[in-house]
């Protein structure tokens, strides 16, 4: 992708996005359903107590390298006080020269399965032009496709709205894609959920049950939206937890989460925490 095709395809999620927030914005109902996860298996944990990464679980997502408008770097991923904390952060004598740089992780080497719950526990970044996310994936959903039940990405939480300010930005949005991406992707928003305390500072629970009828997304255990948009994919999907900068090409520009270069580069740091990452096999 160029980088004018990714200011434009930026200026249009970043339009789309403004629609969305006026008609698709809901609050986290207390009185809905919530998940009972001692009901189920479970198949995967990291708690991130150690004091390194372990790589046995993790490995850097696509490789590393260039992921829109920054980079990915592993160095910038690392467990402290009970914590993977993912950094943001511009580096002036970074591996790929001075840019912007944050990190993306996944399990696709490690940990792949069909159906279940899927749960994050996380303090999410402050800044704006950047935002973290916890999703899920699989090969196939760079194929063109009619439907989803051979792979589609799963959003789980994604997290472009701090620049919005205030208890406007504390909002998350949950959203599903498959058959490739650019103008082939077919994509829809799950919903825009306001939370009920700052997501900057404090810790909040994600979720995903994923059933072969329907996903039902969770926020704090409470059920917050459910569909089977698409069709319900039926293949093994392996879990993603990732920082990315709006842009192309490594080249920041204006999109859905504002743009990065509005921060002071000499200074800014965002740190994305996640206390930990679970996954569940249904009964």
């Amino acid at each position: 992708m160029t980088t004018f095709s990714a200011k434009f395809l930026n200026f249009m999620i970043a339009f789309v996005n403004v629609i969305l927030l006026l008609f698709n914005t809901s609050t986290v109902k207390k009185t809905a359903p919530q998940i009972n996860v001692d009901e189920l298996t479970l198949t995967f944990s990291d708690e991130f107590d150690g004091d390194s990464l372990d790589t046995t679980k993790w490995r850097a997502h696509d490789g590393g390298g260039v992921r829109k408008g920054g980079y990915w770097s592993l160095d910038q991923a690392r467990v402290e006080d009970g914590n993977l904390i993912i950094t943001t952060q511009y580096i002036e004598d970074g591996e790929k020269g001075p840019d912007w740089y944050t990190c993306g992780l996944d399990t696709a080497k490690s940990h792949l399965q069909t159906y279940g719950y899927f749960e994050c526990r996380c303090i999410l970044p402050k800044g704006q032009g950047l935002w973290s996310a916890f999703w899920m994936t699989n090969s196939n959903v760079w194929k063109e496709s009619d439907d989803a039940t051979q792979g589609a990405e799963l959003d789980i939480m994604e997290s472009p709205f701090w620049h919005l300010g205030g208890k406007a930005a504390w909002k998350i949005t949950q959203n599903i894609h498959y058959s490739g991406y650019d103008l082939k992707t077919k994509y829809k928003n799950v919903g825009i959920f306001q939370l009920d305390n700052d997501p900057y500072e404090n810790y909040n629970t994600y979720g995903l049950l994923w059933t072969p009828d329907e996903y039902i997304y969770y926020i704090n255990g409470y059920e917050v939206a459910r569909t089977s948009y698409g069709g319900i994919s039926t293949q093994p999907e392996y879990m993603i937890v990732s920082c990315e900068v709006d842009g192309g090409d490594g080249s920041p520009t204006f999109g859905w989460s504002g743009n990065i270069e509005k921060n002071d580069k000499a200074t800014f740091c965002a740190e994305y925490k996640v206390d930990y990452i679970r996954a569940y096999a249904l009964p």
